[in-house]
């Protein structure tokens, strides 16, 4: 009897294009300095170069990888390229890849303990970090009441703490009845999007998320945020949630931890950190400070895939109280129960977040961590610090331009002294260029321009000719 024909590829010839494909990628590391930044594909354009139908018959993988080059690499923003400076870095590393690779080939679905109990005990090593090296408290670690779980990032760790500040301030009713409408919570009007974005998932009236003033240095003012929350209590309705930031989106602006943390510790909110950039920075110790009050918080995260050369997704979140994150999340039917979920002494992380199954994650973080050690992630941290500032300093010493802030960490906001259409003008030029890439935001009501260095590959020579050229487009005006 003739053996069925396979469709699959063989092990050969995975082995044969599983080279090609690295190859390509390491090529692609090599030239992507050369490459326009910003792609410049026009609306529609990827797609009409695409067949209308799929093949009947299977193609052979050479022409797929001719295609990647003909039609999906010039219809790509090069998030890896050294001269990408727009919205924040989106990095990755060698090992990284190579640790995602492995995840999937390995193709775990680590929704239990029991599927996969690598995948699990990995996990909690790899986030545990000891203090001294990370700035973690000890109430956010396994090794106490909390701990940590890998997210896809950290709109979906907001989404799962404002759901348990829910639960915990409703005592378990909000899961059973819904809200009730008194439930009222607060973030700083630069706090990033996703906070209003999981009100208006966890059911809560996005016009019960208080927006919180900032300071000059745009970070969250303690006595306005105790103002409203009074406010509030004397109106009879609940005050439960604080999002405080450690580096907000559009200027890098840290709350003040320590003053929040205290006041939710007095009236019994749930205080959320979301340090998904900046946090990194606090495995610096010269810049552990940012981290101050972070014993105060009930949650916390921040994203290796920004800063810390781990592709994307891959968010760190840690509870101070698990078991207040677990109930808020947790159902188990029938066909998930095991006789290890029973008996208490492991993880099964599905009841730390909102899907049941979950990827294998934890590996290229361990792959990262274990190449370049503490001293190597300290050291690129320090390097995209100091070229932050070494930027500054040049803004500082031309009279045409004004820094909008005196940048604590890696990220750069400055603009042109000529306004809003000046600053627009030079922006979409440096951007149609191909040159490098920014992105703005608006601080105190005028239009901003941002300058965030933390590409893997990022060196003087990149941020330094990003200077020349800005300064070139500001000539034209």
């Amino acid at each position: 009897m003739d053996k069925p024909k396979s469709y699959h590829m063989t092990p050969e010839e995975f082995r044969r294009w599983g080279h090609a494909v690295v190859d390509w990628v390491a090529a692609y590391q090599e030239r992507v300095e050369s490459l326009p930044v910003l792609s410049r594909s026009a609306p529609g354009e990827v797609r009409r170069q695409l067949p209308t139908s799929p093949p009947e018959r299977g193609e052979p993988f050479d022409a797929v990888l001719a295609d990647v080059d003909k039609i999906i690499v010039p219809g790509l923003t090069h998030w890896q390229s050294p001269n990408f400076f727009a919205y924040f870095p989106c990095n990755n590393s060698g090992p990284s890849i190579l640790g995602e690779l492995l995840s999937a080939g390995l193709g775990v679905q680590g929704m239990l303990w029991a599927t996969s109990p690598a995948c699990t005990e990995l996990e909690p090593h790899g986030l545990d970090g000891r203090p001294e090296r990370t700035g973690l408290p000890e109430t956010l670690r396994a090794a106490g009441a909390g701990g940590g779980v890998i997210q896809d990032s950290a709109s979906s760790a907001a989404l799962c703490a404002l759901v348990a500040a829910r639960e915990r301030a409703t005592n378990g009713e909000s899961n059973r009845r819904g809200c009730d409408g008194s439930l009222v919570g607060y973030a700083s009007s630069q706090s990033h999007s996703s906070i209003e974005k999981a009100f208006m998932m966890a059911g809560i009236d996005r016009r019960n998320l208080r927006l919180v003033e900032t300071d000059e240095t745009f970070a969250m003012r303690p006595y306005a945020l105790a103002r409203l929350v009074a406010e509030d209590v004397a109106g009879g309705r609940q005050p439960f949630f604080v999002a405080a930031t450690v580096g907000t989106t559009s200027s890098n602006g840290l709350d003040p931890l320590p003053q929040i943390g205290a006041l939710c510790r007095e009236q019994a909110l749930w205080m959320h950190v979301d340090g998904a950039m900046s946090g990194t920075a606090a495995l610096c110790p010269e810049f552990r400070w940012v981290l101050d009050g972070l014993e105060y918080a009930d949650s916390y995260c921040f994203n290796p895939h920004k800063w810390l050369f781990t592709n994307f997704d891959c968010d760190c979140f840690y509870v101070a109280d698990r078991a207040a994150l677990i109930s808020a999340l947790s159902i188990l039917p029938e066909y998930l129960k095991n006789r290890a979920t029973e008996s208490g002494a492991v993880i099964d992380y599905r009841d730390w977040q909102v899907p049941l199954g979950r990827r294998f994650r934890a590996l290229k973080l361990w792959f990262v961590i274990r190449h370049y050690g503490a001293e190597g992630l300290r050291h690129h941290v320090r390097r995209h610090v100091e070229l932050a500032k070494q930027f500054a300093e040049w803004v500082r010493g031309d009279d045409r331009f004004e820094l909008a802030s005196d940048p604590p960490l890696n990220l750069v906001c400055f603009r042109h002294r000529g306004g809003d259409e000046a600053n627009q003008r030079i922006m979409e030029r440096l951007n149609a260029s191909g040159d490098l890439y920014l992105t703005h935001t608006k601080l105190d009501g005028k239009l901003t321009l941002r300058l965030s260095v933390g590409q893997t590959r990022t060196e003087e020579r990149h941020v330094r000719r990003a200077w020349e050229r800005i300064r070139e487009e500001a000539e034209r005006l």
